[in-house]
């Protein structure tokens, strides 16, 4: 569909902006009748061409032209008007001054004929016009009151004299006005315009003035070829006590015959608009195309929209109310029906609504506005809707505010829809095609829609979709924008389950926001960041957790995998410092080298204040619930609003919650095959949940990524064995382990427990061989293969090998006996035979002694020794004690092993060991068994 500013022309002062004050638009009787008015009001010809005979506007001046050819029928001798859109009371008042006075020439002139027709009248009747404009009106010399003045206009001096002597002192009675009448020789027609003004200035007159406008009524019903007509505002808007109760009083006297001129459909509103406005509506097909494919689009959608607009009784079929409804867009045309609507619709019970000349005047500076902004933008809108309202424009919006009544909605206007940095402004960042700058639309539309006088000053769903949608844009999507906005506004709120109202009144939102700039950096929002994200880390972890090292120092280095989260404030950017540091800090445990580099596991935020932003509304909405709580917040907010709060806050908790799991998405492990040994993996967003913890998120990504298992099997061995080492068939078990530590191989959760459990199962069911203490000639002291071991004789020492299973098959046969070979029974060993095995295998270690100590006999059948071993092992000989030692100890029974172990390191590094040796002490189960000591010595 063609866009409407491409179809219909604006006229020329429209579009050059001349047309913004709604003075333009307010006609000033005096200056018509004194040929000082503009043209296009002085001029019967233009005036004409530029007016729209509404449906009240005919009935009104037929019947005051029926009074004035004589007739009686359907008519009255004196007419109060009290108008709304569509006409205005001076324009009425106006219209019959040119058609009195000019007379039969009035037949030409565009509207009149069709007028006359209606009327049951042949031609207009010439008559005699006396005008009273009650702010322009003042005492002169010959016109030192209001009906000296109106005689005068009338029957010139004859009407004068017509009054009495009497007339400067006193109003005239019924008798002295009827002989004006008949001193006119011609139809009377007598207007009077702005009286409570005149009653206002003129005080001294009030009593003397309202006498006249009494006789008046009586001596005019008393002819048949005149009438008066006195328009009165129905607004009562900066009217004082005095001036209501003269208004009464007058209205008392001459509504007796009056009738409201009331404008009431959109229709007649829309031909006023279009012949003041608009030089040219353009081709008559595109209009037709276009309301005949709205038309379809409400019918297709119609249990969505208001039931007025596509409603179908018993009478109508369905065919014809959307002929109807066809008929309503084309007459509107190139505004959208409920662009004019509302103004019946909702705004009309506004005491400051300006019925014609305002709303003219605002009508103009938008479709000004839209006209040129249609043209630059290259907009698409097919008709001028409620959403398309420039609120931007200081001037615009100021006219909205005079015809509201309400300038303190200027910072709702500023915050939620049309200011620079206002909620709607940012939900359409992204917006384009046909629903480029939706939610702004939404929020004009919520405007227009809400600021009525009518009771319900709410702006519903269904309207919302009728006056902003279109083929091409479903219901759905405004109903998105619209919850969308309101989320995110000040002053917009939800009434109901289907409205929302705008109010310069802020809801418990604007509230939350203050309290949330107030926050104070250091003392609030750090720390509640960083508790926040520890909690969610800390929850249900199964793996050591390190929290927010300041240095590589701070990290343990432990064959455990362990999970270290990042502050908050460092942010995963791919390529910067942070990643060389991550770097360091993986390699090096200060300025050592670490042992097990594969067994950290980063998980680092990703850039965005998302995660502040969440946590600070948090904790602004905390604060407002207690400042409710507590009686301190003011209670001007709806009773719903204050009901919602611990809603509100549980709501902002979940959505902090939600952002640590997506904010926390980066995991980087060590990988030697990269670059700079970082291996980096994206978590993608992530959702608090009660079935599934961080720490368990961190894992199964590992998983997924075959960069961690919990277990292992013997063909995995197989193909990860050394390339080196396939020969000789051997894999010391110490770089068997660092292997799953530093990341050749896969990682395992607790290393140590899982090779010793594996390595058991695999040597007992002979997928693997088990050996110690290797020979020069190739051989071992000891090999285990298809049968049951102890996961204690599993030991990470460089003299401890894991033996291929071809390997261990080669060594278990060479020691096999032949079958002949009979072994003979051997005595018991000596008693002192084990003490002489000890010696033997501590003889690289000649500080240590071997005390026998006689125990005492319970019984004369057992006798027993216990042998303890004392002194110092020189480092050399650390790794084989496990080997050589302890295996030759089990002989006995009630082993006991005790430590004495001491260092001295620098206070720098102290703090770091502790923590390690202790966190070591935990992973071997033995922190309550094994204590630390620390001395300054």
């Amino acid at each position: 569909m063609e866009a409407w500013y491409k179809v219909a022309t604006p006229r020329e002062e429209v579009r050059e902006g001349r047309s913004f004050n709604p003075d333009e638009f307010a006609i000033a009787l005096e200056q018509v009748v004194a040929g000082t008015a503009p043209e296009d009001y002085r001029d019967p010809a233009q005036f004409f061409a530029r007016t729209y005979f509404t449906r009240a506007l005919r009935e009104h001046v037929g019947m005051v032209l029926r009074r004035l050819s004589g007739r009686t029928d359907n008519t009255a001798p004196v007419l109060t008007l009290i108008t709304q859109f569509g006409g205005g009371k001076t324009h009425t008042l106006t219209t019959l001054y040119h058609l009195v006075t000019s007379g039969e020439r009035a037949a030409s002139y565009p509207g009149v004929a069709d007028l006359l027709r209606e009327s049951g009248l042949t031609s207009v009747p010439k008559a005699r016009v006396g005008v009273f404009v009650g702010n322009a009106w003042d005492p002169q010399e010959g016109r030192e009151t209001p009906w000296i003045d109106l005689a005068r206009q009338l029957a010139g001096d004859k009407g004068v004299a017509a009054l009495g002597t009497s007339a400067r002192e006193v109003p005239p009675g019924t008798e002295s006005l009827g002989r004006v009448f008949q001193a006119a020789e011609a139809p009377v027609l007598i207007l009077f315009d702005e009286v409570l003004n005149f009653l206002n200035r003129h005080r001294g007159m009030a009593e003397a003035f309202y006498a006249f406008i009494q006789n008046l009524t009586v001596a005019m019903t008393g002819t048949t070829h005149g009438a008066a007509l006195i328009s009165l505002p129905r607004s009562q808007v900066e009217m004082t006590d005095w001036d209501m109760d003269w208004q009464d009083k007058i209205t008392k006297v001459v509504r007796r015959v009056s009738k409201d001129l009331i404008v009431n459909d959109e229709t007649a509103i829309s031909e006023v608009v279009r012949r003041r406005l608009f030089e040219n509506l353009g081709n008559e097909n595109v209009r037709k195309n276009v309301a005949r494919a709205f038309a379809d689009w409400c019918f297709e959608r119609r249990a969505q929209l208001p039931r007025e607009w596509t409603a179908v009784d018993t009478v109508a079929s369905e065919a014809k109310a959307k002929e109807i409804l066809r008929g309503r867009f084309e007459a509107c045309y190139p505004f959208h029906p409920a662009t004019l609507s509302v103004f019946q619709r909702k705004w009309q019970a506004l005491p400051q609504y300006q019925q014609t000349r305002g709303t003219l005047a605002m009508l103009a500076q938008w479709i000004a506005w839209a006209y040129r902004d249609g043209f630059t933008t290259a907009r698409r809108e097919p008709l001028i809707t409620l959403g398309s309202a420039p609120l931007h424009d200081m001037g615009f919006r100021s006219t909205i505010f005079g015809q509201l009544g309400e300038s303190r909605l200027a910072a709702a206007i500023e915050a939620d829809i049309a200011g620079q940095h206002s909620h709607a402004r940012a939900l359409d960042a992204d917006t384009q095609g046909l629903l480029r700058d939706i939610h702004r639309r939404v929020g004009t539309a919520i405007l227009f829609e809400s600021s009525g006088g009518q009771t319900d000053k709410v702006a519903h769903l269904p309207e919302l979709r009728f006056a902003l949608g279109e083929p091409g844009i479903d219901t759905t999507s405004v109903d998105n924008a619209a919850f969308a906005l309101e989320a995110q506004s000040y002053f917009i709120r939800r009434m109901g389950s289907d409205g929302f109202k705008i109010s310069y009144q802020p809801t418990l939102k604007k509230v939350v926001n203050d309290r949330r700039a107030s926050l104070d950096e250091e003392e609030e929002i750090k720390p509640a960041i960083r508790k926040l994200v520890e909690s969610e880390f800390r929850r249900g972890a199964s793996i050591p957790l390190v929290l927010f090292p300041r240095d590589g120092a701070e990290v343990p280095d432990s064959p455990r995998l362990t999970l270290i989260v990042t502050d908050p404030e460092a942010e995963w950017n791919g390529n910067n410092a942070f990643r060389e540091q991550i770097a360091e800090w993986t390699k090096y445990r200060g300025k050592l080298p670490r042992l097990y580099p594969g067994a950290l596991v980063w998980c680092i935020k990703k850039p965005g204040r998302e995660l502040r932003e969440r946590v600070e509304l948090w904790l602004a909405w905390k604060k407002v619930a207690q400042e409710l709580a507590n009686g301190t917040l003011g209670g001007e907010f709806d009773r719903a609003e204050r009901d919602d709060i611990h809603l509100k806050v549980k709501d902002a908790e979940e959505a902090a919650r939600n952002e640590v799991w997506g904010g926390y998405r980066f995991v980087v492990i060590a990988d030697y095959e990269e670059n700079d040994g970082l291996k980096v993996f994206d978590l993608g967003s992530g959702y608090s949940s009660n079935n599934e913890t961080l720490c368990s998120r961190v894992i199964d990504a590992l998983k997924s990524a075959g960069e961690l298992n919990f277990s292992f099997e013997a063909g995995y061995l197989d193909r990860k064995w050394p390339p080196a080492l396939k020969e000789a068939g051997a894999w010391p078990l110490a770089s068997l382990r660092q292997s799953f530590l530093n990341g050749s191989l896969t990682r395992l959760p607790d290393p140590d427990t899982t090779l010793r459990t594996k390595i058991v199962e695999f040597v007992e069911r002979g997928d693997f061989g088990l050996a110690f203490g290797q020979r020069p000639d190739g051989t071992y002291e000891r090999v285990w293969f298809q049968e049951r071991i102890s996961p204690d004789e599993v030991a990470f020492e460089p003299d401890v090998f894991l033996l291929t299973k071809t390997k261990a098959q080669s060594l278990t046969s060479e020691v096999t006996l032949p079958a002949s070979l009979v072994l003979e029974p051997q005595a018991a060993p000596p008693k002192d035979s084990l003490k002489d095995s000890l010696t033997d295998s501590l003889t690289d270690s000649p500080d240590v002694s071997i005390a026998a100590k006689p125990s005492m006999e319970i019984a004369p059948e057992v006798k027993t020794k216990t042998l303890r071993l004392v002194g110092t092992f020189p480092p050399e000989v650390w790794s084989r004690i496990g080997v050589k030692v302890l295996p030759k100890l089990q002989q006995g029974s009630e082993l006991k092993l005790r430590i004495d172990l001491s260092v001295k390191v620098s206070r720098d590094l102290a703090d770091s060991l502790l923590s390690e040796l202790r966190q070591t002490l935990t992973d071997l189960a033995l922190a309550d068994t094994v204590e630390i000591q620390e001395s300054d010595l």
